[in-house]
């Protein structure tokens, strides 16, 4: 084993800072009209979405306190130099809320577990703490623009929120949704696999063929992408099911891989294996 010494790992920690500090140099805040006044927001982590009201700007998911700058640049430039005032977080994780403290907006809205695990975590910035939580559902009238905020059951994390933009036909799913992508299903921070499909199939029951949908992560999409994406975790939590029923051992069911058909959802965070490993950790069923 080489050891560095302090002197050599003090330089190369210096080194590093402006590859740090660039990480987002180049990363552009893209806004997408989904209606009237509401937009979907792309940069570098979670995909956003802002509503303009009468008086302020309401905004779903924060990305990294190093694009806070761009991102109220491009809030003004939607809103008329209107101010940020609600922050709505899906879930806890840093691609969706580090950019809370940054942003300074007047208010912090998540669910009630959120304020839990990020207050757990010393690291993170006081500040950027949700002010005002909920646990089941959470309507918003501002201005006449309604939203409706709705837990979903332990899935992607036990703390995720939808955000229902009513009278618009649009839906912010945060993390209940990676389109095109294996999901990562955080089962450190109480996620749940069959949790994740069923309420991924509730929402589908709840839209139509003219709904679009928000993900997380990926392109926007519609309720045909929401079931292509349904339809890839029952095809692949059931074919290892199956596997594991002819007695395979886990590191037999990783190697065999899912076949040909899923190669194309395979990314650099959530790979086939990462994904079959999660699929192993499935809750067995209650007969």
């Amino acid at each position: 084993m080489i050891r560095l010494q302090p002197l050599t790992l003090l330089l190369l920690l210096f080194l590093s800072l402006p590859v740090l500090a660039n990480r987002f140099a180049n990363v552009e805040i893209n806004a997408t009209p989904l209606a009237d006044n509401l937009f979907m927001l792309t940069g570098s982590g979670g995909n956003m979405a802002a509503l303009v009201t009468d008086n302020e700007v309401i905004l779903i998911d924060a990305q990294y306190a190093e694009l806070a700058d761009k991102i109220n640049a491009k809030l003004a430039e939607l809103s008329s130099g209107k101010a940020l005032g609600t922050l709505i977080n899906t879930h806890m994780h840093g691609d969706h809320v580090n950019g809370n403290s940054a942003l300074m907006p007047k208010r912090i809205i998540a669910h009630a577990n959120v304020l839990k695990r990020l207050s757990a975590d010393a690291s993170f910035p006081r500040a950027g703490l949700p002010t005002e939580t909920f646990t089941t559902q959470l309507s918003l009238n501002m201005s006449g623009q309604k939203l409706r905020l709705e837990y979903l059951p332990p899935s992607h994390t036990d703390g995720d929120v939808i955000v229902w933009f009513e009278g618009k036909n649009v839906v912010h799913m945060g993390d209940m949704l990676f389109e095109g992508r294996f999901p990562f299903i955080d089962l450190n921070n109480g996620g749940s696999v069959r949790g994740y499909i069923a309420n991924v199939a509730y929402v589908i029951s709840q839209i139509d063929e003219q709904t679009k949908v928000v993900p997380g992560h990926g392109a926007l999409t519609d309720k045909a992408g929401l079931q292509r994406f349904h339809q890839m975790m029952l095809a692949t939590l059931a074919q290892v099911e199956q596997q594991q029923a002819k007695g395979l051992s886990n590191e037999q069911i990783v190697a065999a891989g899912l076949g040909e058909q899923w190669k194309n959802w395979h990314w650099n965070f959530i790979t086939e294996e990462r994904w079959i490993n999660t699929l192993l950790q499935a809750e067995p069923l209650t007969r």
